[in-house]
């Protein structure tokens, strides 16, 4: 939404046009790892995978969102993003109560499957996050998905850890401890997102006040 002339916030800059790309090849790979995580979770009875997938999902639909927010104001953008860190903060509490099931089932998970497909999820978010990198002090909108490229790279080395450490064992506990990482993340970018769009709305506000 456009400011009127009395608003002291700037004018909207024209959309980034390399930060709409990097969105849009972020928003690939995001979503063609959902579908691939769901299957192989659901397969190897990986509780760390199948919250993984709905990590992908959510960054999908995340990066969507800011594609459609692009070159609109800050206080817009800001409330996208807060709605986003909202979403953030929402999936670390599921994967906690996730991995709370998966305890009482007791099942490992097949460790072989769940490290390859582990594999597969680092390699395309390392290159969703290279491909962001440059964005990671921009405004909330743009920091948000660059933490989520972030945590969900951070997240891909902890499966692959907990793989090994199931393989060796025959634990589920490596599976499990994963899941608590991924949500741990997903609470602390969640509040880091708040913050900053709860700053950047209040700036606007005071701005528009003047």
């Amino acid at each position: 939404m456009a400011c009127c002339d009395c608003s002291h916030e700037p004018a909207p800059k024209k959309p980034n046009s390399k930060f709409r790309t990097a969105l849009w090849i972020a928003l690939f790979i995001n979503l063609a790892m959902f579908f691939v995580e769901l299957i192989g979770g659901a397969y190897a009875h990986s509780s760390a995978l199948w919250a993984d997938s709905l990590d992908f999902f959510g960054d999908a639909v995340n990066y969507g969102i800011s594609l459609a927010v692009l070159g609109a104001s800050l206080y817009w953008r800001a409330t996208v993003a807060l709605l986003k860190g909202l979403t953030m903060a929402l999936f670390g509490f599921v994967v906690i109560g996730k991995s709370a099931y998966a305890y009482i089932q007791g099942i490992p998970p097949e460790a072989i499957t769940m490290g390859a497909i582990g594999i597969l999820a680092l390699i395309a978010n390392v290159v969703a996050a290279v491909v962001l990198y440059a964005f990671r002090d921009g405004d909330s909108n743009m920091q948000s998905v660059w933490l989520c490229s972030r945590n969900d790279a951070i997240g891909n080395v902890a499966v692959i850890l907990a793989a090994v450490g199931v393989f060796g064992t025959g634990s589920l506990l490596p599976d499990i401890i994963v899941a608590v990482i991924m949500a741990t993340l997903g609470l602390t970018g969640g509040y880091q997102v708040i913050k900053k769009a709860l700053q950047e709305r209040r700036e606007f506000k005071n701005a528009v006040k003047v």
